[in-house]
């Protein structure tokens, strides 16, 4: 996950939702950001070798749902935004307009940060991503 993400191949990143989706949540359960969120976390658990990961962290104007900080100087910082029956850019405006990014820029020394919109529509049951480098 943390590979297809960085190489924003949002394509993977859909099916391993979907593939931890299917296998770990039950779907009765699955229908809120909260239960995207446990998907998220065990999606990217061995991120946690490389990368310090934060929940809901204070940042720019508000609370990120995931923020990837990395540990090594040449891995790439990322921010996860979740929406549940949104489309992938109201997430990514988020990111922009809550200036998010500006902390990583400045952590990273002006490197280019990811902006990492996962959406769940609820009725077609897909999840929908977009990664964008800012």
């Amino acid at each position: 996950m943390l590979k297809a993400t960085v190489n924003k191949d949002t394509e993977t990143v859909e099916k391993i939702l979907h593939d931890i989706h299917n296998s770990e949540i039950p779907i009765l359960q699955y229908n809120d950001e909260n239960s995207l969120s446990c998907v998220i976390t065990l999606a990217y658990l061995s991120a946690r070798d490389t990368y310090r990961v934060e929940r809901e962290e204070k940042t720019g104007k508000g609370y990120a749902d995931f923020t990837f900080h990395p540990r090594r100087k040449n891995d790439t910082a990322f921010i996860v935004e979740l929406k549940k029956d949104e489309v992938p850019e109201v997430a990514i405006n988020q990111i922009k307009e809550k200036e998010y990014i500006q902390k990583f820029k400045l952590e990273n020394e002006g490197k280019n940060v990811l902006a990492v919109a996962i959406c769940y529509d609820s009725k077609k049951k897909e999840h929908h991503c977009k990664i964008e480098e800012i």
